[in-house]
């Protein structure tokens, strides 16, 4: 396991999980209410940020790895799978939309995983409705952290929107990369 910066990064973004998911379950006189949202939301957006920092210099400083490849998408979908399970408790999304899209990753997942075993890893790269679903996702998740409304906007009501547009781009996605690897299923009985 290389301790480059990217995969530091990675690791400090796993460890933020617990610290995330601690801040909801802080005793009401030390955080509550909207302080509680603003720091869970910040918390999540470093995540994110630092998701986007160790690729960015993984590719500048030439740090990549086989381990950082395999961490990263880990860390970003229990980053991911942490904030969904906290939303539907705190009663922003519903849990069918929770476990579409935490479904999803574990399938996904799977195949890609099963398909580089094959080496047709290729058939299941990241497609462009992927990243789009991703964006919407990424985005709706500090909207419905932060939850209170603003006198010129309603972070909850537009988060719940792209939720569920991540929701259906999840679903599109999943049967896109399903599609492509169909053939490859079809063999391997």
């Amino acid at each position: 396991m290389p301790n480059t910066i990217p995969n530091l990064l990675t690791w400090g973004r796993i460890l933020l999980i617990p610290l995330f998911v601690g801040v909801f379950y802080l005793d009401h006189n030390w955080l509550a209410g909207h302080r509680q949202n603003l720091v869970a939301t910040l918390i999540f957006i470093i995540a994110a940020l630092t998701d986007w920092l160790d690729g960015y210099l993984a590719r500048v400083l030439r740090q990549s790895s086989a381990f950082g490849a395999f961490l990263d998408p880990v860390a970003d979908k229990l980053m991911v799978a942490a904030a969904l399970i906290m939303l539907v408790q705190l009663g922003r999304v519903d849990a069918i939309v929770a476990f579409i899209i935490i479904g999803r990753e574990i399938t996904i997942s799977a195949l890609r995983e099963w398909m580089a075993k094959i080496g047709a890893a290729r058939s299941v790269a990241v497609s462009f409705v992927g990243k789009v679903k991703t964006t919407s996702q990424m985005v709706a998740i500090p909207m419905l952290l932060y939850h209170d409304p603003l006198p010129w906007f309603e972070p909850q009501r537009v988060g719940t929107w792209l939720i569920y547009l991540a929701t259906l781009l999840t679903l599109w996605s999943m049967a896109y990369y399903l599609k492509m690897a169909w053939p490859h299923l079809k063999e391997g009985d």
